[in-house]
């Protein structure tokens, strides 16, 4: 009786090992959309490395070009972990779980940039492009599409009329190339694009302008899938929050552009709450 008992925990155990073991061996699957600047695929790959080794796990990440396609696998259960846009998070909040907040220049929030050709001297404000050519970033994105459809309306007029072109590039550097170029007379993108993309290509940023900054919102947030484990969850909100407590960790921070992450607070999403109902998006 004592040999079958004491086989029974041998077999239990190495059941445990082995579902253990599994677990280790499944990836941490992570979502990347247009909020990351294409840019920075090298310091992306670090950052996957430096996550596998605090994980000890493997990690993938999947970068799509629309917000739409990262929600999706996000309710599919495609992904674990994702970094979206504000607008985002605040529609579809209550299938995902805030992780982490971005925190860049002091601050958890960015801004929308107006951005024009640097040869446009003239333009203060999205009013004065009437009847021009404008790029937007995506549907889903606050500080590309749905802050300055909200500008408009609040100076009574219709965004869907005022400009004699819109299009959507579907990220922001490919706004601020529109801009650049000449292709469109105006834009939209997030200020932490452009701060970063002064930093690695300036021959872009040089060839536009900004032109009006809107008010503050919350940063672009890493998310957890809403079934995700609390283990995983702590686990990859703590490897987050630590980056800035070793060199490699601040080392690839700054790759990002970035000061660290918090934990952050929902009300930092309650201005882009706010400009969701005014405008009726989605």
């Amino acid at each position: 009786m004592k040999l079958k008992r004491i086989l029974g925990v041998f077999a239990a155990l190495l059941a445990f090992s082995a579902v253990a073991a599994d677990e280790r061996s499944t990836p941490v699957r992570i979502g990347l959309t247009p909020t990351f600047p294409h840019d920075q695929y090298r310091p992306l790959e670090k950052w996957r490395l430096y996550m596998e080794r605090k994980l000890h796990r493997p990690v993938e990440f999947t970068r799509r070009d629309r917000y739409i396609e990262t929600m999706d696998l996000l309710r599919l259960k495609k992904l674990d972990f994702a970094w979206i846009c504000d607008y985002p998070y605040v529609h579809f909040r209550k299938q995902v779980k805030l992780l982490a907040v971005p925190v860049h220049k002091g601050r958890p929030t960015y801004r929308s940039y107006l951005i024009v050709p640097a040869s446009d001297k003239t333009t203060k404000s999205i009013l004065d492009l009437k009847d021009k050519v404008f790029a937007y970033t995506d549907p889903y994105s606050n500080t590309g599409y749905l802050a300055p459809r909200f500008d408009l309306q609040q100076a009574g007029a219709d965004p869907a009329r005022y400009f004699h072109k819109t299009f959507f590039a579907w990220s922001h550097r490919r706004v601020l190339e529109s801009v650049a170029t000449g292709l469109a007379d105006g834009g939209a993108i997030s200020s932490h694009v452009w701060d970063t993309l002064s930093i690695g290509k300036p021959e872009l940023t040089r060839a536009a302008r900004v032109a009006a900054k809107s008010s503050d919102y919350g940063f672009a947030p890493f998310v957890a899938q809403v079934s995700v484990s609390d283990d995983k969850f702590h686990a990859m909100q703590k490897l987050l929050l630590e980056m800035t407590a070793d060199e490699e960790g601040r080392a690839l921070l700054r790759e990002l552009n970035l000061d660290g992450f918090i934990v952050g607070d929902k009300r930092l999403y309650e201005p882009t709450e706010r400009i969701i109902k005014a405008v009726g998006e989605k």
